[in-house]
């Protein structure tokens, strides 16, 4: 793996877990999972997206660890999670079902933010029991469920089968990203952000994702390029709230919105004027305060109310 470090300082800085476990997924995988927070104190888990790392969360770790119990998870391949043969989205499932099992308590409810494939994950493992028993309700930002090459504006030009071939062979470059250079922020900040993201936050991005491995950041690019969990947005049943940047170049506003019409249970979809895919950089306060206030509403110990079990509540 890339020895190339997240930023050391400011709101972007990993902070200190208060543990760290590794979780071993159905086909074997190791998972580097971290906790930070007090025990006890109503639950919230992380899924992050491609080429990211549990260090992409750390300004919404940082606000919400305060009274919170924050998990966090580096999906296969990626952070600190050993690369595995296996690509595809049921084992992007297995992987967030083991991390639920073994740091959730039954019938403990948690709200579930996942960013890009950290939103597809949740969507390939709808139907699992274990997102059923622990998911009191989800955040998705700046994801999509399915057609995420064609619909892709990452190139300047009209939508269709030349930009489509275009963008497939931009996003499945096997080469690797190198340093971060003044051209690479400069690249990255055109592609992934918004054109009033600071400085600070780009170099935050970048050194997260120029840190994937070259052979995973291709892998799980085949994967993207033909995903169709259609299917699994309709199983997710529970509340979900949606965030998007309009200036969203890789999954653009059209996906959110499809995904609000699709879920049985959609209770918002926030539109962020301007900001590109990375919002949880981009908008760190809102998506903080959006988790936040999907926790007091339906996560009972929230709210200070006696936790009904799963059982009980169907």
């Amino acid at each position: 793996m890339s020895r190339l470090l997240p930023v050391a300082d400011g709101p972007y800085a990993p902070p200190v877990p208060a543990r760290e476990l590794t979780v071993t997924a159905a086909d074997g995988a190791r998972i580097h999972v971290e906790v930070h927070g007090p025990e006890g104190a109503p639950a919230v888990v992380l899924a992050h997206g491609w080429c990211c790392s549990t260090a992409f969360w750390a300004a919404q770790i940082r606000e919400l660890a305060a009274d919170h119990r924050v998990i966090a998870y580096d999906q296969r391949g990626h952070g600190r999670s050993p690369a595995n043969p296996a690509y595809g989205t049921e084992p992007l499932a297995d992987d967030l079902e083991a991390v639920l099992e073994a740091t959730l308590a039954p019938g403990e409810r948690a709200v579930i933010a996942g960013h890009s494939m950290g939103g597809m994950t949740l969507m390939a493992a709808a139907g699992r029991p274990a997102v059923r028993e622990h998911a009191a309700a989800v955040l998705l930002c700046s994801t999509g469920s399915a057609r995420l090459v064609a619909s892709a504006a990452v190139l300047p030009m009209r939508a269709g089968r030349v930009r489509t071939w275009l963008t497939r062979r931009i996003l499945g470059s096997r080469a690797p990203l190198g340093p971060v250079t003044p051209l690479a922020r400069r690249i990255l900040k055109y592609g992934t952000m918004g054109p009033g993201s600071g400085p600070d936050m780009v170099e935050a991005c970048a050194r997260i994702v120029h840190a994937c491995p070259s052979r995973v950041r291709h892998g799980w690019s085949q994967v993207l390029d033909l995903l169709d969990l259609d299917h699994g947005v309709r199983e997710l049943r529970m509340p979900v709230e949606i965030v998007v940047g309009t200036a969203d170049r890789l999954t653009p506003p059209v996906q959110a919105r499809a995904l609000a019409a699709a879920l049985p249970d959609c209770v918002g979809l926030t539109e962020l004027p301007g900001l590109g895919h990375m919002t949880p950089v981009e908008a760190p306060d809102l998506v903080s305060g959006k988790i936040r206030a999907l926790a007091a509403t339906y996560i009972p110990s929230a709210r200070g109310e006696r936790a009904v079990p799963v059982e009980e509540s169907q």
